[in-house]
């Protein structure tokens, strides 16, 4: 066993993950975490998310089990055995990782942290009680909060609701405005109005998912238009205001103001770092409002120090957590890794789903690079076709002299589980050639990997080629 002593501050999928490999690495961890552990995506975020978007797909599959000749009844939902659902799931996984917590040998406090300075925290626990840690390393891994942009009135507003309300409301309202046309603000829009509740988005952007590959997106806007998905782009909200059982949204498209009326009103803007506890004037962390600046090793500019995931205000993701959790621990028992986002994929839980890995069109263009692209769709994938009538199409970005791969973006069933390999495939910096030579499974969706690949050099099998 090392000697040195670790406090990881926050028990999310940054904060566990870190906690769980300084502890294999022989550290002496203690995690301390003041509410749940799992943090925001175990609890409030990404999994229950997935599990209300699995809900919402399993209520539209009557139309496309007709056309297999299957008849379904469908009766409705049951809202409260549907959140019931939720919690068993969200309940287990936190269970698991608690466990993880345990036979890993990591001390849990449930408490906040604060500094004292850069070698003491202080911990406040929940019956007012206090204790003072002086370990030799600490990862700050407080994660983020919804962000509440300054519209008018929407403070005073009794119909608002955030993401983490959005997933217990009471009951499916008819109508809600969205604000907010980013991943957050698509996916709840994709399930509520799957479950029956007319939406509209509204996007100060001109386009919404504005990090996403631009084509893929238009396609997925273009989709969600005909499941009667209003989306507003380049449209600000001036004001809200309740009406009776109602908010009265306010909007501009820069040209004129009109007003709509929702039951519910869903702000979905991003997330903020959340740092707000830790009072870092104490520790001498450089930082940015709530952003903690680090370098790529994840070390603050305080000797021992770390920082991960949201509270650095890099991407906000789950995986970009727990990866920059690994990074940190490591280099906190004296490793030297650093933490490269260049294989991290992008992910959109949509109908049919999106998501992307490297540069877009839009980067590759920015940075300079001489590009090809590759396109292939899936209608001309059997399994695709199957699926989902073969929605969707999947995208390469190609250097051109080199035909190293820049950028894989999907659009289409398994689009999430798909761009693992093109994730890998980048991460090797792997060539067309290297791709087109493994032999994919048929039928399979994986199989479209593969010739989205060989269309970017004119070789795909099953489409023309240009």
């Amino acid at each position: 066993m090392n000697d040195i002593n670790i406090v990881v501050i926050g028990g999310g999928p940054g904060g566990y993950v870190a906690a769980i490999r300084a502890a294999q690495l022989g550290a002496q961890v203690t995690l301390i975490e003041k509410d749940k552990m799992g943090g925001t995506c175990l609890n409030v975020g990404c999994i229950p998310t997935k599990v209300l978007l699995h809900a919402a797909e399993l209520m539209s599959a009557d139309a496309e089990a007709a056309d297999f000749g299957i008849q379904l009844n469908k009766e409705g939902f049951d809202w409260e055995k549907l959140q019931g659902k939720k919690e068993k799931i969200t309940g287990q996984l936190v269970k698991g990782v608690t466990g993880l917590m345990k036979s890993n040998g990591i001390e849990v406090l449930k408490g906040k942290a604060s500094f004292c300075s850069p070698e003491i925290l202080k911990v406040v626990f929940e019956d007012g009680s206090e204790k003072k840690f002086t370990p030799d390393k600490i990862i700050i891994a407080t994660g983020s909060v919804p962000a509440v942009p300054p519209i008018k009135g929407l403070k005073e507003s009794k119909g608002w609701i955030d993401s983490t309300k959005a997933l217990s409301l009471e009951k499916v309202p008819k109508s809600m405005i969205v604000i907010g046309g980013g991943v957050i603000g698509i996916e709840m829009a994709t399930i509520y109005s799957q479950l029956g509740c007319e939406i509209t988005v509204i996007e100060a952007m001109p386009k919404i998912l504005p990090l996403m590959d631009e084509e893929l997106g238009t396609l997925l806007a273009r989709r969600m238009g005909r499941k009667k998905i209003k989306i507003m782009t380049s449209t600000s909200v001036l004001s809200v205001e309740d009406k009776d059982d109602e908010v009265e949204v306010t909007i501009s498209d820069g040209k004129e103001e009109k007003t709509l009326l929702a039951e519910k009103v869903l702000v979905a803007v991003g997330r903020k770092s959340y740092t707000d506890t830790l009072n870092l004037d104490e520790s001498g962390i450089e930082y940015d409002g709530s952003r903690i600046l680090v370098n790529d090793r994840m070390e603050t500019n305080v000797p021992g120090i770390y920082a991960i995931g949201d509270c650095t205000g890099s991407t906000m993701l789950a995986h970009v957590a727990s990866a920059q959790g690994e990074v940190a621990a490591e280099n906190a028992m004296n490793g030297k890794r650093s933490y490269d986002e260049s294989t991290c994929p992008s992910c959109v839980y949509t109908s049919p789903e999106f998501a992307g890995v490297g540069l877009t069109e839009a980067k590759a263009a920015q940075m300079g690079y001489k590009y090809k692209v590759g396109k292939f769709p899936l209608k001309a994938n059997g399994k695709a076709l199957i699926m989902n009538n073969g929605e969707g199409v999947v995208k390469f970005v190609v250097e051109e002299e080199s035909d190293k791969i820049l950028g894989v973006h999907i659009l289409g069933s398994r689009a999430t589980d798909l761009i693992g390999e093109a994730a890998i495939a980048i991460g090797m910096g792997a060539s067309i050639e290297d791709l087109a030579n493994v032999i994919h499974a048929h039928p399979t969706l994986s199989e479209a990997i593969r010739e989205g690949a060989l269309s970017s050099i004119h070789l795909a099998i099953h489409i023309p080629n240009k």
